[in-house]
């Protein structure tokens, strides 16, 4: 049995499943059926939550679980402190004033400690960090309930830094993911940006404990690759979006369609939060030379709500993240080409 072999097998055994694949967490684009369709195939389902309250936490696995009691990741986010930014939420109202009207306010995020603990409650497999790591409390509380945390890491020093804090696999976040990207600092999301085959490397040379592959595994061909170079399993994100399943707005999925790895975009526009999206007029908007900078998160969140409820024109309905192999993302179903991926990938591999 090659060095590959094993990894892959120890991870699949240690987390319940039959194939290293890993469907990514996103927040707003994770519906039960999505993350069934790919525990069905042998991976591990998941959804972000973090826009989600307990009672919608239990509600989401509930359904999961009424379609397949297989593995599953439960997401949030690590909040930023509170910082004085009124000057740039004036300045990211006003720019948007330029779409229409905005309407009512979002309601707040749920509070972070009840999800944390909504998240324990519904003893899913894996509950996983992005953007910072877990008190050691909380690491504890999970741990004494068989519940393992993975830790979203792009740079080696917080890979190791959420090594230390108990993590039991790192998610290595290289730079061609679709959606937010998981550094711990905020401010410094434009300069880590380290492609997922150099950062594999590095990881693996590094670490103990086993790495999941994220960003830009689209096919066979990218999950080989990725577990060549050092990973116990990867996780696909954009790859699976335009799936039946996924049921994303259809502007949304053609944007995706065809859409070249050069021409997507890192930007703020949407969240306030770095994030690689398809380069739609909105978000190209915010590098006009006029533009401001984007409110820090999550008021620029709140600020696209409030307009998209509006009466507004110009902004996306949706926020039209896009990872860098978004043209290879198909129309199938979810479960096949979650099947598919990893048939190719072990034909590579032998």
């Amino acid at each position: 049995m090659s060095e590959v072999q094993r990894r892959v097998e120890a991870f699949c055994d240690r987390f319940g499943l039959r194939i290293p694949i890993l469907e990514a967490p996103m927040s707003g684009a994770c519906p039960p059926e999505l993350a069934a369709a790919v525990a069905r195939a042998g991976g591990m389902g998941a959804s972000g939550v973090l826009l989600d309250g307990p009672e919608k936490i239990a509600e989401w696995v509930e359904r999961f679980r009424a379609d397949h009691p297989g593995a599953l990741q439960l997401n949030t986010w690590i909040p930023d402190p509170a910082d004085d930014v009124q000057e740039r939420i004036d300045a990211a109202s006003g720019f948007l004033s330029r779409y229409g009207t905005p309407g009512e306010q979002p309601t707040p995020l749920p509070d972070f400690a009840l999800q944390c603990d909504a998240m324990l409650a519904a003893g899913p497999t894996v509950v996983s960090s992005i953007m910072g790591l877990f008190d050691a409390d909380y690491v504890r509380r999970l741990h004494d309930h068989d519940v393992a945390w993975f830790a979203c890491a792009t740079t080696l020093d917080d890979a190791l830094a959420a090594q230390e804090a108990g993590a039991d696999a790192i998610v290595a976040q290289g730079m061609e993911a679709g959606g937010h990207r998981g550094s711990f600092d905020p401010d410094d999301a434009e300069r880590t940006v380290v492609g997922l085959f150099a950062l594999l490397p590095r990881f693996a040379d590094h670490l103990r404990v086993p790495i999941v592959a994220a960003g830009g595994i689209a096919d066979g061909r990218s999950v080989a690759a990725a577990l060549a170079l050092g990973a116990s399993a990867v996780q696909v994100g954009t790859a699976l979006l335009r799936t039946p399943e996924a049921g994303i707005d259809k502007s949304w999925s053609s944007a995706l369609d065809g859409l070249a790895p050069e021409a997507t975009v890192p930007t703020r526009a949407y969240s306030g939060r770095l994030g690689r999206a398809a380069p739609t007029t909105y978000v190209t908007a915010w590098t006009d030379p006029d533009a401001p900078l984007p409110a820090p998160y999550p008021y620029q969140r709140q600020l696209v709500t409030r307009w998209r409820r509006g009466e507004t024109q110009g902004i996306d309905k949706v926020n039209n993240w896009a990872g860098q192999s978004a043209a290879l993302a198909t129309e199938e179903p979810a479960g096949a080409i979650v099947e598919r991926m990893w048939r190719e990938a072990r034909e590579l591999l032998a």
